[in-house]
Parts: structure tokens; sequence; C-alpha cells
């Protein structure tokens, strides 16, 4: 076994947690453990690394042991802690006149693993998290990151782990509305996670026949969609559900934002609720919608999940093993692989419209709204 120095690692979770950080916390923390490296858990993303004032405590940075992870696989969430803001890239700060700006922060995040000795990190996260990581292999840090998302957004990977627990439970969810909107003859229109991609909405809503699926990647007309939906009532139907990913919009439309503000990712909604106002002119049916929101992010991981995340959380600790750096690991079925984080970083996987799951669902006559 090839001794690369490495005695001391580190694991951070960054971005929306997913079902399945747990896995992967475990993993690492074991395959590292057995090979005799000390484990070190990063607090909230980079912040226990360059904001200890946010930890009293002194727990911004914590030991990783075999108890501690003993019973962590079947946990949701991530007990690290993760988050969605304060970018140290991009850091959120106030000018001499009282503006917010954002400043690059970073110099001080590797101040903080020279000070705990930490030889390499296990960076889990999404497209920002390894674009992030990524500028830390170009200054000197040696890195393998782990893909991490539920909308299964990110290049260079089959699928990430925590999609499909999310698309099984939308399944279910849409499965149950399926019986109250026949019960009152209404439409239902879901909204679902997928900001710049739209395989959750897609997955889910062919597994649990909905009757219209609207993605980021087709902008939709509701004059198209309210079409289908009154031909399907007029040939004896009885109820509807359309599925809508959060990042879909309307042909010449922009995606709904609800909220953007320095050093946060932008929060999209309102998709639903824009789709509720435009229908309801041009059908007849009542129309009520649900938002599954951080639903879908919620929970215990499913078995699929759990195996994908260990085996990426190995996967990773062996890249690092054998001397590799700057590397994402990778499900290329049946096997995982590693591609270069430069070529993945940054990037968005987004659902091919001709792929088998789109043609099928054609097939099954859903609209797509174009």
């Amino acid at each position: 076994m090839a001794d690369n120095k490495i005695r001391k690692i580190a694991i951070n979770t960054g971005g929306g947690d997913a079902p399945g950080l747990n896995a992967v916390i475990k993993a690492v923390t074991v395959a590292g453990l057995n090979r005799g490296w000390q484990v070190l858990g990063i607090r909230d993303g980079y912040n226990g690394l360059f904001l200890p004032e946010n930890y009293p405590a002194g727990d911004g940075v914590i030991n990783l042991t075999y108890e501690l992870v003993e019973n962590i696989t079947a946990l949701g969430g991530t007990i690290l802690g993760t988050t969605n803001r304060g970018n140290p890239t991009r850091y959120p700060m106030k000018d001499t006149k009282g503006n917010v700006v954002e400043i690059d922060r970073t110099d001080e995040v590797l101040a903080g693993f020279k000070r705990e000795g930490i030889d390499a990190l296990v960076a889990i996260g999404g497209d920002g998290s390894l674009f992030m990581a990524n500028g830390f292999v170009a200054k000197g840090l040696k890195v393998v990151g782990v893909p991490k998302t539920i909308d299964n957004d990110l290049d260079g990977t089959v699928i990430t782990f925590g999609f499909d627990t999310a698309v099984s439970y939308a399944t279910e969810a849409i499965d149950r509305l399926h019986t109250t909107a026949k019960s009152h003859g209404r439409i239902m229109i879901v909204e679902v996670m997928g900001r710049y991609a739209g395989w959750i909405a897609l997955e889910a809503g062919v597994a649990a026949s909905a009757d219209a699926i609207l993605i980021p990647e087709i902008p939709y007309d509701t004059n198209v969609v309210a079409d289908h939906l009154n031909k399907l009532f007029k040939a004896g139907r009885k109820h509807a559900i359309v599925v809508v990913a959060e990042g879909a919009k309307p042909k010449g439309g922009d995606t709904a934002i609800i909220e953007s503000e320095a050093g946060k990712s932008e929060r999209l909604g309102g998709a639903a609720e824009r789709l509720d106002k435009a229908l309801k002119p041009l059908v007849q049916n009542e129309i009520r919608t649900v938002i599954m929101g951080h639903l879908l992010r919620g929970g215990a991981p499913n078995a699929f999940d759990r195996l994908l995340a260990l085996r990426f959380g190995a996967a990773a600790v062996r890249a690092l093993d054998e001397g590799m750096s700057g590397v994402m690991v990778a499900l290329d079925p049946p096997t995982v692989r590693y591609v270069p984080l430069d070529q993945v970083s940054g990037r968005i996987r987004q659902v091919d419209v001709e792929n088998d799951s789109m043609i099928t669902a054609r097939d099954l006559g859903i609209c797509f709204g174009d």
C-alpha cells in the first residue's frame, strides 16, 4: 500500500442536505481509521475552520471515531451540519460605507487546514461545493470530491446518492394525491425540487402516472397544458396530476426566484403557484397545489442510496491512499471510477429530452407543455 504521507484527513458537507450524507461520512471515517489515519469532521461546510467565533465550545472541527459513526448509515441529514450560505470564495461582508460586498476568504480556510494539520480533504457536495473544492486543489490542498445532490444534476456520474430516495418519496406522495384528486374532480399541481434539471419531476412523474410534467429543460406553453387537460376531461377523466419542477418556466418567461442575496444561493419557488394562476381561466376543474419542497431532502436514505453513498465514501479514501487528488468519485455501472474535478465542477447535467424516459413518457401520452 502506497505511503503518501497522509496521516490526517478531513470531511465536510456543503450545500443542501441529501439522504445518504451520513453513510458517506461513515464510510470515509471507517476506511480512514482502518488505514491508521486520523479523521476529522468540519462543521457546517467550511465554517468550522474559518469562523471559529461561531463555535465557542471549540467544536468547529470534531474528531470522528468508530463509535461516533457506528449507527449513522440509516440517518438522514448530516451529523456535521451543512450550509448553502457564507461561501468563502464570495463571503458577504459590509464595507466602510455599510454596503454588502463579497470577498474571497479562501486563504483563511487554507490556513485552518494548515493549523489543524490536515493532509487531505474529502469534500461532499454539489456543483457549487465541488467548484469550491477544485479551487483549493489549485492552491495545493489534496482533495477528493464526492458528488451529492437530490437533483441528480452533476456531470460525470450516472447518478448521485439521495436522488433515488427523493424520487421514491415523490412517487409515493403523487400516488396519494391521485386518490384525493379523483374524489374531488380536481387538478393537482405538485411542485418538486429541481433548480436547473428536471430529473425528479420526470422520473417521479412517469412512475406515478402524471398527466403533465414540466421541467426546466423545456419551457412550457400554458395553453398547450390546458388543452391537454381539457381533452382528458372531455374523454371522461375526472382528475389530473401535473408535476412541475421548481425551475420550470413558461415560454418567454424566467425561473421564479423568491430570494436572492449576496453570499447565499438563490431560492427558487412559486412555479406551482404561477402555473395555478395561469391555468385557472383556461380549465373548468378546481385546482389545488402541493409543494413537496424539503420533504424530498429529509428522512432516511433507501437501500440504493445507502449502498451508493458507502461505495462513494470508501472509493474517496482509496483515491487518497493511491495518491490521487483533484478527482471526483463517480458511478459508471457496475463500478465506481474517478473523473477530474476541473472537468465536472460547476457543470450541470440536464435531462436529455431524447432519453428513454422522455420517449416513454410521450408514448404514454404525458404532456411536457411543448
